[in-house]
């Protein structure tokens, strides 16, 4: 049975309009493409845009060996632990297609935002993102929309960094009153919007989202926004002409709405319960990737395979496992654990669209 999507205020030949436009229009970039020069400007312009703090998460080059997936991991500095910042140069690098960036909402010093997204990847995850779309535009509000592998990504770009919980409050409002679903509000499908959180603690990350613009590992794609020519520049240029919110118009939409609540329902305790034994069942055990061992003392030691990779280590002894309990495993060079996951194609989990 057709939708009867008139009366959440779309006109019938508007959302037919709508559909056409985006109906195929998927594009991407797999092996090997024409490499765009990327100008200062560009990252520039991609920095102001999109990054809202130094962290950000890399996804792994190489896919979990049971699940096929690439995880996402933080990039730690050799020896302290540190979380890596995020440089122009590695912006370059996302852009260029090398690698592929998970950037963060929040910033926790002030619990602002320089963006709002809108993620939806379910069945009629389309119809829906233009419905939200349709009743942005209504408010004023341009929301870039991002196409992806099962549905796509709305952005809506701000003049200046505003309070989480008041985006938030905005766009579930606007969900609610469409009848569109929000995921984690006791449904297992829905739209995710980011940031998830009101606010964070001053050393948390909040939830990430992957950077626009570069090749999505899982699919091997480069997914483009809708609407302008299928270049890095284009795009850059194309997401520069929209118009951003400002705060004084969001704390006109949201004045006297209810605040979306934190979801903590049985099911999605129970999905998150789930999530965890499944964790379980696919522990990571390091001496399964790891050899030829030599014992030495109470520890097995072998090559790191982070060092490894860069040509370090060829004597072979920088890693040490604790021979009675082999999830305890050091690098003496200084290597963190997740850095040497990554090499093994077993990144720490975290998931982003």
């Amino acid at each position: 049975m057709d939708i009867d999507y008139t009366q959440h205020g779309i006109p019938e030949k508007r959302l037919r309009s709508l559909k056409r436009q985006t109906k195929g229009k998927v594009r991407y970039a797999r092996g090997k493409e024409t490499r765009e020069v990327i100008s200062p400007q560009i990252i520039q312009d991609y920095r102001r845009l999109f990054v809202n703090r130094p962290a950000y998460t890399l996804q792994s080059t190489r896919p979990h060996p049971e699940t096929g997936r690439h995880y996402y991991f933080t990039p730690k500095k050799v020896g302290t632990g540190a979380p890596v910042e995020l440089t122009e140069s590695t912006i370059r690098r996302h852009l260029d297609g090398e690698i592929t960036i998970g950037l963060y909402a929040i910033n926790p010093d002030n619990q602002r935002c320089k963006w709002l997204a809108i993620d939806a990847d379910y069945q009629n995850a389309m119809e829906d993102l233009l419905k939200l779309q349709y009743r942005l535009t209504q408010d004023g509000v341009e929301p870039a929309l991002e196409l992806s592998r099962r549905g796509g990504h709305l952005w809506i770009f701000l003049a200046r960094p505003l309070l989480a919980k008041d985006g938030r409050a905005y766009i579930h409002d606007i969900a609610l009153r469409l009848g569109v679903p929000v995921k984690g509000s006791g449904l297992r499908e829905g739209i995710e919007v980011f940031p998830k959180h009101d606010s964070i603690e001053p050393d948390a990350f909040g939830s990430a989202l992957r950077g626009p613009l570069g090749v999505h590992r899982d699919a091997n794609r480069r997914f483009w926004f809708h609407g302008a020519d299928y270049t890095v520049d284009a795009q850059i240029a194309y997401l520069n002409g929209f118009r951003k919110l400002t705060e004084r118009e969001l704390e006109k939409f949201i004045a006297g709405k209810e605040r979306p609540k934190p979801d903590n329902s049985p099911q999605e305790r129970s999905t998150a319960s789930g999530r965890r034994a499944r964790t379980a069942r696919l522990e990571f055990r390091i001496l399964e990737y790891v050899a030829p061992l030599r014992k030495v003392g109470r520890n097995y030691v072998t090559r790191c395979p982070s060092c490894a990779e860069l040509g370090h280590d060829r004597s072979g002894d920088n890693l040490a496992i604790l021979i009675r309990d082999p999830r305890f495993y050091k690098c003496w060079a200084g290597c963190a654990k997740e850095m040497i996951r990554a090499a093994l194609g077993r990144p720490t989990y975290m998931e982003i669209a």
